[in-house]
């Protein structure tokens, strides 16, 4: 018995290989501070958790929810965009919920991507845009997102023959996992490259309800034209503390989202019906908690931005996601300092590298985590000797 090739090159996704060797290291006695990954630590608004307990006590609310899910959630949806965003949404059809965003970021190969067809993909970059890739077998270019240029890609720099070849092209703003912001003007200018060369744009938006100092991040789909040249992926995780509930969504060019429905169907029976109805509830609900709760995060940005300055590592102030990008001082890889910080002082971040070589030469650290504990972290960073 022999796994299928496209497994050859593919390695173990960076959290599950740091989550076994954390449990190791914790068995052995250790109190480690984890500020690795984007799980949000508070929970959902109780009113959010009080209609899941509803849903979930009606007897006929158990059976399969259908896979397009049910209409009240993906007008609820619709609702969200237009509110929050102004973009309109036919919620029969522009309109896919996903269980949690992150298999429709991976499924969505699928749908487009053949043998042999190349993919442009941030780095650093969330590596489940590169990993569905390929399990497609698609090809993967990489675009580099430098301090310089406010780590947005340079879309210029893609050489012209690799942009006649790409057939998708992956993006998330607010970012992760560097924190960067795109406004108005980039995303008119990826509308436009997109329709030159005729390329599929996925934008991946999970943060953009995460923001800080008064800043709210706008939707792709905003975009005049956006809808003729791409999608967004969004999900509940970060934008309401839902991460465990894994619901999300797909959004925008009708084809599209029917494309990736045709593979769901036949992968998934979609969404626990209580789920998608608390879901419904968080998105048209009271929102102002979430208002509370980024007030929360940016005072925790705010305690590692303080200590990072203290002790000489340089950070720029992140206007929205959970992440500080940080830089790794000189004499160390990513790896090397994430190793030092986890095995002499109990503290675990992301190296840079996990999200691409061009991550390389920073750390991650993640705001997801109680604040005394974290306050904690930073007195033991205070102890470093660099």
């Amino acid at each position: 018995m022999q796994e299928a090739d496209r497994l050859a090159n593919l390695p173990p996704y960076i959290f599950a290989r740091l989550g076994a060797r954390l449990r190791k290291l914790m068995a052995e006695g250790r109190d480690i501070v984890r500020l690795d990954i984007g799980s949000p630590d508070l929970p959902p608004a109780p009113f959010i958790i009080d209609a899941l307990n509803r849903s979930a006590a009606d007897p006929h609310h158990h059976g399969y929810a259908g896979y397009v899910g049910v209409p009240t959630f993906r007008q609820a949806i619709a609702a969200y965009y237009q509110s929050r965003f102004g973009v309109e949404l036919d919620w029969q059809t522009e309109i896919l919920p996903l269980i949690g965003s992150k298999e429709g970021l991976a499924n969505i190969a699928l749908a487009f991507i053949n043998p042999g067809d190349l993919v442009l993909v941030s780095d650093p970059g969330y590596p489940t845009y590169r990993m569905g890739t390929f399990l497609a077998q698609g090809e993967v270019y990489y675009m580099p997102l430098l301090a310089e240029n406010d780590f947005l890609p340079d879309l210029d720099a893609i050489p012209v023959e690799v942009a006649q070849r790409a057939k998708m092209i992956w993006l998330d703003y607010p970012n992760n996992p560097t924190g960067a912001i795109a406004d108005a003007v980039f995303f008119e200018k990826l509308v436009a490259f997109a329709r030159r060369y005729d390329i599929l744009v996925c934008h991946d938006a999970p943060y953009c309800d995460v923001g800080y100092d008064g800043y709210k991040a706008p939707s792709f789909l905003a975009t005049p034209g956006a809808k003729e040249v791409g999608v967004e992926f969004n999900s509940l995780s970060k934008s309401h503390n839902m991460a465990g509930w894994r619901v999300g969504m797909i959004v925008g060019r009708q084809d599209v989202v029917q494309s990736l429905l045709k593979i769901k169907s036949n992968i998934d029976s979609g969404i626990f019906r209580p789920i998608q109805d608390a879901a419904t509830v968080a998105l048209t609900g009271d929102q102002s908690w979430l208002e509370e709760r980024n007030g929360i995060y940016q005072e925790r940005r705010d305690i590692i931005l303080e200590t990072l300055s203290e002790i000489g590592i340089k950070a720029r102030t992140p206007q929205a996601s959970l992440y500080i990008w940080a830089e790794v001082p000189a004499g160390y890889t990513s790896q090397e300092f994430a190793d030092k910080l986890l095995l002499d002082l109990n503290v675990s971040v992301t190296p840079g590298s996990a999200f691409g070589a061009h991550g390389e030469g920073y750390i991650r650290i993640s705001v997801g985590m109680d604040t005394d504990r974290i306050r904690e972290a930073m007195r033991r960073l205070r102890t470093l000797a660099l």
